[in-house]
C-alpha cells in the first residue's frame, strides 16, 4: 500500500545536506602530577591496564608504581577501578580502595601519580543509514536516516542513551526498537513514566520496598529495576524525577544495585537505560533542576528526535505505516477499511505544523478513517478533521457562558457546541450508521440528517 505522490514534481531539488555530527560521551584518564603530567589516554577497550611495565595500555615511569597496579575495566556502560594487588595501593578521592566505580572528575592516586577520570563529547560523523526503517520508526528523510545509523550502530551495546525530542515524536518507539534490536530482546521492557507518578511514591516504584516499609506496605514488592532485571528499564520524562532521588538512580547506576526502601541489603541488577525528555537536560542543569553528574551518566549516547514538521518528506511512509498497523483501520474480516490516501490529501498532511507530531498525526488519520465511505481519504476529509481540531482547542473557551449576551443568545451557543459534540460522538459509536444512531438517540433519522447538514457534518451516506 505505497502512499505516494503521482503528479511531475516542479519544485527545484535542493542538494541534501551534509550529516549533522552526533555527540557520544568519550571517557578518559590524564595524568594531573608526577612524572608522566600531561600523559592521557582515551578508554575505548573493555580492560585498560596501568603499571610502570611496558606490556601495560598506559605505562607510567613513576617507580613507586608497581609493574601491574591496576586496571579500568568497561562493563555494562559503567567504568570499574581494580586494584591488582599493588605494592603501595591505589586511593580514589584520597580513600584506599580494591575495587571502586569511577565518575567525571575522580582522582586515582597511584605512587607519586595523580590520575584525574574525565569525561567528554566528542562529535562523531555518522553516515546516514541505506534504510528507510528501524524497528517500529519510519523516515526516508536524512535526519531520521541518521538516526537509523546511530541506532543501527549502538543497539547491540549496553551503552545509555538519552533520547530529546518534543511530544509526540515517538521517544518511547526508539526505546522499544533499540531493545528489540537488542540481545536483550528476550528479557523484559519496561517503562517507567517519572511524571506519572507521586513524588512520594516514586523510590518505592523504582527500587521496591520491604513489607513495612512505610503505611501501606503490607508486602515486600520489587520496583521496576528488578523488573527489568536482565532486559531494559526505560525511564520516560526523566527531567521530571526530583532532585532528591536523582543521587539514589545515579548510585543505582554506577553501583549496578538497588536497595529496597526498607531494606538493609542491596539487590544486584542488570539493565540497560534508556532515558526520555522533552526538556533540554543542560538548561535544567544550569537552573539548579537536574544533576550535572547524573547527566553525564545517562547521555553516553544522545539522540535528537525532530519534530515532525521539519521533515514532511517522512509523512507518506509515516501515513503508509499507521494505516497498515492502526486498529482503528480494521475490519471485521481484518481487511484495511481506508488503503489509500489521494495526493491533495497528502499535500494537505505534509502542508500542516503538527504541533503534536506523529501522535496528532495518527489521531488526525483515525478521525479522517471514521468518515471514509470507500478506501480512500479524500481532501475534504480531512479539512474536515482540522476545524473540529481547531474547536476541540476552543472548547472551553466556547463552552463558558457569554453574559454580556441576552439569556437566550447566550443559551443557544452553549446548545449548539453541545449538540454538535453529542452527534459527533454517537456516530463513531454506531460506525455512521444514521438508522442505529437515530435508535441509540431516540430521535427520528431524518432529524438526525437535519441536524448533522446544519453542523457541516459529513455522512457516508453522502
Amino acid at each position: 500500500m505505497p502512499i505516494t505522490e503521482t503528479e511531475p514534481q516542479t519544485q527545484l531539488l535542493k542538494m541534501e545536506e551534509a550529516p549533522e555530527p552526533v555527540t557520544l560521551r568519550k571517557c578518559q584518564i590524564i595524568v594531573i602530577d608526577g612524572l608522566d603530567k600531561g600523559k592521557k589516554l582515551t578508554l575505548h577497550k573493555t580492560t585498560t591496564s596501568l603499571g610502570k611495565r611496558e606490556d601495560n595500555d598506559f605505562v607510567l615511569a613513576d617507580k613507586t608504581v608497581s609493574r601491574n597496579h591496576l586496571e579500568i575495566e568497561y562493563t555494562a556502560d559503567c567504568f570499574l577501578l581494580k586494584d591488582l594487588g599493588s605494592t603501595n595501593g591505589t586511593l580514589l578521592n584520597g580513600n584506599r580502595v580494591k575495587e571502586a566505580y569511577l565518575a567525571p572528575g575522580d582522582v586515582i592516586k597511584l605512587g607519586n601519580s595523580r590520575i584525574e577520570f574525565r569525561a567528554f563529547d566528542e562529535k562523531v560523523k555518522i553516515e546516514p543509514s541505506a534504510n528507510t526503517s528501524y524497528g517500529y520508526l519510519v523516515g526516508q528523510s536524512l535526519k531520521m536516516r541518521q538516526i537509523f545509523g546511530i541506532l543501527e550502530r549502538i543497539a547491540g551495546t549496553n551503552a545509555t542513551v538519552v533520547v530529546e525530542g518534543e511530544t509526540g515524536t515517538g521517544k518511547d518507539l526508539v526505546a522499544r526498537s533499540i531493545h528489540e534490536q537488542s540481545a536483550r530482546r528476550s528479557r523484559p521492557f519496561v517503562v517507567f513514566d517519572c511524571s506519572a507518578v507521586a513524588p512520594n511514591l516514586i523510590e518505592s516504584e523504582l527500587f521496591g520496598h520491604e513489607r513495612g516499609a512505610f503505611t501501606g506496605a503490607v508486602r515486600s514488592r520489587r520496583g521496576a529495576f528488578e523488573e527489568a532485571h536482565g532486559g531494559t528499564i526505560f525511564l520516560d520524562e526523566i527531567g521530571e524525577l526530583t532532585l532528591d532521588l536523582q543521587p539514589k538512580l545515579l548510585r543505582a547506576l554506577e553501583q549496578r544495585e538497588v536497595r529496597r526502601v526498607g531494606a538493609n541489603n542491596p539487590v544486584p541488577i542488570d539493565v540497560r537505560v534508556i532515558c526520555a525528555t522533552n526538556k533540554n537536560l543542560k538548561k535544567e542543569i544550569g537552573a539548579g533542576r537536574f544533576r550535572e553528574d547524573l547527566y553525564y551518566r545517562l547521555s553516553v549516547v544522545k539522540i535528537s528526535i525532530p519534530p515532525l514538521r521539519d521533515r514532511p518528506d517522512d509523512i507518506p511512509p509515516l501515513v503508509e505505516k499507521i494505516l497498515r498497523d492502526g486498529k482503528f483501520n480494521r475490519k471485521p474480516d481484518g481487511g484495511l477499511r481506508v488503503a489509500r490516501v489521494e495526493d491533495e490529501a497528502l499535500k494537505v498532511l505534509k502542508r500542516y505544523q503538527w504541533p503534536g507530531n506523529v501522535r496528532e498525526l495518527v489521531n488526525v488519520l483515525e478521525r479522517a478513517t471514521s468518515f471514509v465511505d470507500k478506501d480512500t481519504i479524500h481532501r475534504n476529509h480531512l479539512e474536515f478533521v482540522f476545524q473540529e481540531l481547531d474547536r476541540d482547542e476552543e472548547r472551553t473557551e466556547k463552552l463558558a457562558v457569554n453574559r454580556d449576551l441576552p439569556f437566550k443568545e447566550a443559551k443557544q451557543k452553549v446548545l449548539e457546541v453541545f449538540e454538535k459534540d453529542y452527534l459527533l460522538d454517537l456516530l463513531r459509536r454506531n460506525n455512521h450508521n444514521l438508522s442505529k444512531a437515530a435508535r441509540e438517540a431516540k430521535i427520528d433519522r431524518k432529524h438526525i440528517r437535519n441536524l448533522l447538514k446544519r453542523y457541516g457534518i459529513p455522512t457516508k451516506e453522502e
